[in-house]
């Protein structure tokens, strides 16, 4: 480990925490359908969309109907991905000539761009042309995020409102979210991409000359359009197969450096806004506080593994950190950093290769992973997440002091515990049963690269990924294959939905209740206390459901490590 490590780190932290307020101010804005200095411009852009649509953006609706047409919006996108991608060998745009995906491929393809996932069981490069990559995917880019960040303003809601039974428009704040948020912000984004040398281009390929003299043939496209949203909509899905270690698509330790603030801002920004919308902002710094805790562990594990190196290697005088599968133009801090935020956030991007971590080295993204990626999250996903433990975490405390818990001035009962314990339960549900029928069964055996634990924590990394919808991987794993995009497809389409509908559940019940102002008697959650308990019931959590598995793979790939054998 090095100060420039450590430096790096920090830095990155402290412009996080200085962008906390003015994200979370703007987000207020549009949680609250305020007019912004967009709206002279977007105005009447939102109009007409309202218009065509039939939408009256004032007509609330409660938390059925809300879920209802969110549901429904999400499957007649997934469909229109999924006939985009299996005729795109006849459609336009596609200067390489490349044919239609397989039905299972296009199957998984349009689950997990649908879901935010973006998990890809293919080469993007090689396998999607510029139209299936503009509108199948970036599409869902945009889309995606906006209905993440409107479930949080509906839970938001149900936590502020009082005796009310509406949640929102799932319409208004979708539009909303696109057109004043995600659409400006990622203009200006891919503008700065392009200035620093990430193409934007219709053409298939380009003809160059290496410094030998010889001809070499390059991909393009329009990588930096689809680059920006994939960052700040904590998407993830690459335009090349590598991912953000190809330097088309992060080119710079400055685009590096942006690109993992970009995962977080909106995330981050989030926790204010909630406090804002509780009218009490130190909630969302607790929130955020204990997110960072969780956060900065999670960075030292990785950063110290990964400079600790291979002991293997070190017995035949190889010396330093474990540089395997690392860009060096980021080397190692930079890359533990960029896994730490893309599995604490749900966005999946990569700049290193997370197959070729040590074995603690990649636990820490795993683990992250197995949280439910509440440790800042996906836009939208991480805060609704982060909130189902807060209302565990306060359940637990009414119970130590014996009353009926309340939080933000809303009492916390039996169908709210219920509901966010079924959300919950998703994860490890999903996550271990599907391992373990792939651990047995002879469709699964044969898709991890690796034998022993590494091999085992290979199937595991990619449901984990998946059920948390966050789409990285320990690449080792052959995943396209009818079986493994098959149940990668339900285990994303279950992580994502499984889990709204529930927590859109809870934002009814909450705003039905009455306010219940803070007593003598009433459980602080704002200082300290609150905050080590969030953490403790998250880790608590985790460790007892995914400490067995996680002692199989990754730990059991530590020990063997330590003793001379790699797998």
């Amino acid at each position: 480990m090095t100060f420039q490590g450590w430096f790096l780190i920090l830095a990155f932290f402290g412009v996080l925490l200085a962008l906390a307020k003015p994200v979370g101010l703007w987000l207020f804005t549009l949680y609250e359908g305020r007019r912004t200095p967009l709206h002279l411009v977007l105005g009447p852009v939102e109009r007409g969309f309202y218009g065509l649509a039939g939408v009256d953006p004032a007509q609330e609706q409660g938390w059925r109907r809300y879920a209802l047409h969110m549901l429904l919006f999400n499957v007649a996108l997934m469909a229109f991905t999924y006939a985009v991608l299996r005729l795109q060998g006849v459609l336009p745009g596609n200067p390489q000539g490349l044919a239609g995906l397989s039905p299972h491929l296009a199957f998984n393809t349009a689950i997990s761009f649908t879901t935010n996932t973006n998990w890809q069981s293919y080469g993007g490069e090689s396998t999607m042309s510029n139209l299936s990559q503009m509108l199948g995917l970036t599409i869902h880019n945009f889309l995606s995020a906006a209905t993440g960040i409107a479930l949080a303003f509906a839970l938001f809601r149900g936590f502020a409102r009082r005796e009310a039974g509406t949640v929102g428009n799932f319409w208004a704040d979708v539009t909303r979210i696109t057109l004043y948020l995600l659409l400006p912000v990622c203009i200006a984004y891919a503008i700065f991409l392009i200035a620093s040398g990430v193409p934007q281009a219709l053409a298939g390929v380009g003809n160059v000359e290496t410094l030998e003299g010889a001809r070499q043939s390059l991909l393009l496209g329009p990588v930096a359009s689809q680059e920006a949203i994939k960052m700040l909509g904590t998407n993830g899905g690459g335009f090349f197969n590598a991912n953000s270690a190809h330097p088309f698509e992060n080119p710079t330790a400055l685009t590096n450096f942006v690109q993992m603030l970009s995962i977080f801002v909106v995330g981050v920004g989030l926790t204010w806004t909630f406090g804002k919308a509780v009218g009490n902002t130190r909630q969302g710094w607790a929130i955020l506080s204990a997110m960072m805790i969780l956060f900065l562990v999670g960075t030292g594990v990785s950063y110290w593994a990964e400079a600790a190196g291979n002991p293997v290697l070190h017995q035949f005088g190889v010396a330093g950190g474990n540089m395997e599968g690392k860009e060096v133009r980021f080397g190692i801090a930079a890359s533990a950093l960029f896994s730490v935020v893309t599995t604490a956030a749900s966005c999946g991007a990569v700049n290193a290769m997370h197959d070729s971590f040590t074995a603690l080295g990649g636990l820490v993204p795993l683990f992250n992973m197995q949280l439910g990626e509440v440790v800042i999250g996906g836009v939208g996903a991480g805060i609704y997440g982060f909130l189902l433990f807060a209302i565990l975490a306060v359940f637990v405390a009414g119970l130590m002091v014996g009353r009926t818990p309340e939080y933000v001035g809303k009492k916390i009962e039996s169908r709210e515990v219920k509901l966010a314990v079924l959300a919950i339960a998703v994860l490890p549900l999903m996550i271990l049963g599907l391992t373990a029928l792939s651990s047995v069964l002879q469709q699964g055996l044969a898709g991890p690269l690796n034998k022993g634990p590494h091999g085992f924590s290979e199937i595991l990394y990619a449901f984990t990924s998946a059920v948390a919808n966050n789409g990285s991987a320990f690449a080792g794993l052959t995943a396209n294959t009818p079986y493994y995009n098959g149940l990668l497809g339900v285990a994303m389409w279950v992580g994502r939905f499984f889990i709204i509908v529930p927590t859109l559940a809870i934002a009814g019940s909450l705003a039905a209740k009455k306010y219940t102002p803070e007593s003598a008697g009433s459980f602080p959650t704002t200082g300290g206390l609150w905050v080590g308990l969030l953490v403790g019931i998250i880790l608590i959590l985790g460790g007892l459901t995914f400490l067995p598995s996680l002692a199989l793979g990754p730990i059991a790939d530590h020990l063997s490590m330590i003793r001379g054998q790699l797998f």
